[in-house]
C-alpha cells in the first residue's frame, strides 16, 4: 500500500517515487489531550502543495491547497473519505482520527508561488478536507499560508465548516486590499439532533453562522453552501424554511444548495451509519441513489427551486452558476473632478 511509503524506512522493494511524500520526514504522534484523543498525527513533509484540479472536474477552479488528510469532522457522509483509501487508510473511523499533516505546506507553497510558471490563478481551499479543522488550532498552518498567497497577491476562496477561520481575520482582511477573497461556510441544515449524528465534530450549525455575522461585520463578504441537504432527514420544507432563515439573519450574501451524493469510500460508510441511526430509511435511499453517487436531476432540481424561492422570500440570491464567490478590494479614491456638469451612471 502507498501508506506504508510514508514509513521512516521505506521498503526497498519499491521505486523511491513511488511514495507521495519525503518518506524520509515522516513522524506519527498522538497527543495526551482530551480534545485529540483517539487521535492519530502522521507529520510530514509535503513535495507539492498546489494540485492542479482535473480538467474533466465538474469544480469552476483549477488549483486548490490542502494542508491536511482526514478529518477530525468525522461528517459521515464526506466524499474525500475515498483519499484514504490511497494511503492504505480505513475510510471510515481511520478517515476520522489518522489525520496527515503537511508541516511544511506555507514555506513549500511560499516557494511555488514565487516559481516563474505560476501565473497567480485561483487557489481553492477546504475542497477536499477542512482547512480550518481541530487540528489546525494545533498546528496553524493556515497563518503561513494566507501569508504566502497574500504577499502574491495571488486570488484565494476558503470553503469551511470550523470557526477557527476567525483567527486568522486580520490576514483575509489584508488579503483583500491585494487580491479577490471568497469566503463560503457550509451549513446544510440548523436541525440540532441532525447535526450532533451526522457531524459530530463540526461546531453547531449555529456557531458556524455566527461565522458568517462576523466576517460580515468586518466587510468580508461571506456566502453559505447550503450542504449538504440529507433527503428524507433534512428536506422537509420545515427544515429548509429554518435553515434559509437563519442564513438569512446570519447575513450572508448567498445561498447555494447541494444535495448530498455518496460516492464510493463515503457511500459504504454512510449507509453503515444510516443501517443503525435509520434503517427504515435504507432502502428508500438505495432506491434514490440507484443510479450513482447523486441524487436524480428532478429531486435536485426541486431542492434547489425550493431553496431558492425561500432565499428571496428572505432577502438573499443564490450564488449564479459561474459566480466567483469572491469580495473585491475597495476602488481607490478618485481625483477632485472640476466643477461642471456631471454625467451620472447607474454602476
Amino acid at each position: 500500500m502507498r501508506w506504508e511509503n510514508l514509513t521512516v524506512e521505506p521498503r526497498r522493494d519499491r521505486p523511491a517515487d513511488a511514495a507521495l511524500f519525503g518518506a524520509d520526514a515522516v513522524t506519527t504522534r498522538t497527543l495526551d489531550t482530551p480534545e485529540f484523543a483517539g487521535t492519530t498525527f502522521h507529520e510530514i513533509r509535503a513535495r507539492t502543495i498546489l494540485n492542479r484540479v482535473p480538467g474533466a472536474s465538474r469544480m469552476p477552479f483549477e488549483w486548490t491547497v490542502n494542508p491536511y488528510r482526514g478529518c477530525t469532522h468525522a461528517c459521515v457522509y464526506c466524499f474525500a473519505r475515498k483519499t484514504h483509501g490511497h494511503l492504505g487508510l480505513d475510510t471510515g473511523v481511520g478517515f476520522d482520527t489518522q489525520i496527515v499533516v503537511k508541516v511544511n505546506a506555507p514555506e513549500l507553497l511560499r516557494r511555488q508561488l514565487a516559481s516563474p510558471r505560476w501565473h497567480g490563478e485561483h487557489v481553492a481551499m477546504g475542497t477536499n478536507v477542512d482547512c480550518c479543522q481541530r487540528a489546525e488550532g494545533r498546528y496553524r498552518l493556515m497563518p503561513g499560508i494566507l501569508t504566502a498567497l497574500r504577499d502574491r497577491a495571488s486570488p484565494f476562496s476558503i470553503l469551511t465548516k470550523g470557526t477557527l477561520i476567525l483567527r486568522d481575520l486580520d490576514l483575509l482582511k489584508q488579503s483583500a486590499e491585494v487580491t479577490d477573497v471568497g469566503i463560503s461556510v457550509s451549513v446544510g441544515f440548523t436541525d440540532t439532533e441532525l447535526w450532533r449524528t451526522v457531524e459530530p465534530g463540526t461546531p453547531a450549525p449555529q456557531r458556524r453562522l455566527e461565522v458568517v455575522r462576523t466576517l460580515t461585520a468586518h466587510g468580508i463578504g461571506c456566502g453559505v453552501l447550503m450542504a449538504p441537504v440529507i433527503p428524507f432527514l433534512g428536506d422537509r420544507p420545515d427544515q429548509l424554511r429554518a435553515t434559509v432563515r437563519s442564513i438569512a439573519a446570519a447575513g450572508a450574501t448567498s445561498v447555494t444548495p447541494l444535495v448530498l451524493h455518496l460516492r464510493p469510500g463515503a457511500r459504504e460508510w454512510f449507509t453503515t451509519w444510516l443501517g443503525e441511526h435509520h434503517p427504515h430509511l435504507v432502502r428508500r435511499f438505495e432506491r434514490l441513489y440507484a443510479d450513482g453517487a447523486y441524487a436524480p436531476k428532478w429531486y435536485q432540481r426541486r431542492l434547489t427551486r425550493q431553496v431558492h424561492d425561500l432565499a428571496q422570500e428572505y432577502g438573499i440570491g443564490p450564488t449564479r452558476a459561474g459566480m466567483p464567490r469572491r469580495i473585491r478590494p475597495p476602488e481607490p479614491a478618485a481625483e477632485p473632478a472640476a466643477a461642471g456638469p456631471a454625467q451620472l451612471s447607474l454602476l
